[in-house]
């Protein structure tokens, strides 16, 4: 039986031991019941992993001391998400739980000229990225950044010539190609996809403007959220 598994992200492995915040100690002494001399997990979120032991199983201050730290390896592919948050909270928290199983690495909530929610709860939004690690057992958080205007974003990513970029839009273009063939696993990747109704033509002429390929995800027309995980998923298993 795999062992309990949780996140902090400051930790030090240069210290013997760490005390863990209240809710994770509460989890593990109330709700798991373990007792000192028990053996759990954490990582940092950042490619580590460390076996503990229970040295004093308080409540509100668990302590724990390290036995053994493995690295795990960074995914060979950064995959990034550019996308618009939804109406429907619920929806968008679906899309990073999925997202993050999936081995997304990192998240942009994108803020488009159609995108009808532009206040987030980042800091549930990070503890949903975080459970979701922890449910698929791995050890790299995705990066969960700011929400960036459309135009802003696509004015960054110029910085960075050898990003292969992707923009998923509905509108009906002979050029578009299949996402999984137009693809490059072995290039840092990042798919922009649009609110509920869409990319505005303007955004989209844009987009093409400073080197987005655009793309199919299917013969379908998805919702926001259906078409992050699709794009999600043929990304990180190409």
């Amino acid at each position: 039986m795999a062992l309990p598994f949780f996140y902090k992200d400051d930790i030090n492995p240069g210290l013997n031991t760490v005390v863990l915040d209240e809710n994770t100690s509460k989890h593990i002494v109330q709700v798991l019941r373990m007792q000192n001399g028990e053996h759990l997990q954490l990582t940092d979120g950042k490619g580590k992993i460390f076996l503990c032991e229970i040295i004093n199983n308080h409540r509100k201050k668990c302590e724990v001391t390290f036995i053994k730290t493995s690295n795990i390896t960074h995914p060979t592919s950064n995959i990034a998400i550019a996308i618009s948050p939804v109406k429907n909270a619920s929806r968008f928290e679906w899309f990073l739980e999925k997202a993050t199983e999936i081995g997304v690495t990192e998240i942009i909530p994108l803020l488009c000229e159609r995108t009808e929610k532009q206040h987030l709860k980042l800091e549930r939004m990070q503890g949903i990225l975080i459970s979701a690690m922890l449910q698929s057992q791995q050890a790299w958080l995705p990066v969960l950044q700011e929400p960036i205007k459309f135009t802003k974003y696509l004015n960054e990513l110029n910085a960075a010539p050898s990003l292969h970029k992707m923009i998923a839009h509905c509108e009906d273009e002979n050029n578009k190609q299949a996402l999984q063939k137009i693809a490059n696993p072995a290039a840092a990747q990042v798919i922009l996809i649009g609110p509920e109704g869409d990319f505005s033509k303007k955004e989209i002429e844009f987009a093409l403007q400073t080197g987005c390929v655009p793309v199919s995800l299917g013969n379908t027309r998805l919702r926001t959220e259906t078409a992050g995980m699709v794009a999600a998923t043929l990304l990180c298993n190409p």
